[in-house]
């Protein structure tokens, strides 16, 4: 069971653009997990110590990467929604109790970063907002990133803001967090645009 609902009905007046691009989830699954028994007996998982200290399950339907540690926490990547959350953790707890570990009954697993991406439809002015908005907050160096970064304070957002109208929202934990983010942000630049 999941712990943090997502809610992700992007239909809202306002939010047509929003959309997910990655969901990531962690926590523990088990007590301790014998990472070489997993890596020989579940397939797609990959384990290179020299490299990694964790093994690498990758799941291709719903589509998941999942690193695997023998502390017996997980993180998963590349999420696109609630179901696929849920699916991809039943896909992982089943292969591992197939392969002989033993995992707890309920894993114990929250959303932890959400990205999105979304569209103002809209040019922006970076140079504008640099000169106007809180300059502690934002990040722009366009010789070296062609995007600024706003770090929103609450919610605890960063925002990648290009001068297409193109933003990438990160740091989100619900959906929720993510459009208060946004209408934050898009108050701060109606005031500028």
């Amino acid at each position: 069971m999941v712990q943090k609902a997502i809610r992700i009905s992007m239909d809202e007046k306002g939010y047509e653009s929003l959309k997910i691009e990655n969901i990531v989830a962690s926590g523990v699954i088990a007590d301790s997990i014998d990472l070489e028994k997993v890596s020989d007996k579940i397939k797609n998982c990959e384990l290179n110590t020299k490299r990694f200290p964790g093994a690498v399950y990758r799941i291709e339907k719903p589509k998941i990467a999942s690193l695997i540690f023998s502390s017996g926490k997980v993180v998963l990547t590349g999420i696109r929604n609630k179901q696929d959350l849920h699916d991809g953790l039943e896909i992982i707890m089943h292969s591992l109790r197939d392969a002989g570990i033993e995992t707890y009954g309920e894993p114990q697993v929250a959303v932890t970063n959400i990205v999105c991406s979304y569209d103002m439809g809209k040019y922006i002015n970076l140079n504008k907002v640099v000169i106007t908005l809180n300059l502690e907050n934002i990040e722009y160096e366009p010789e070296q990133f062609p995007g600024l970064v706003y770090r929103i304070e609450d919610p605890k957002i960063v925002a990648l803001l290009f001068s297409s109208g193109k933003i990438i929202l990160t740091g989100g934990k619900n959906i929720e967090d993510i459009k208060r983010g946004l209408d934050f942000l898009e108050q701060r630049l109606e005031t500028i645009m």
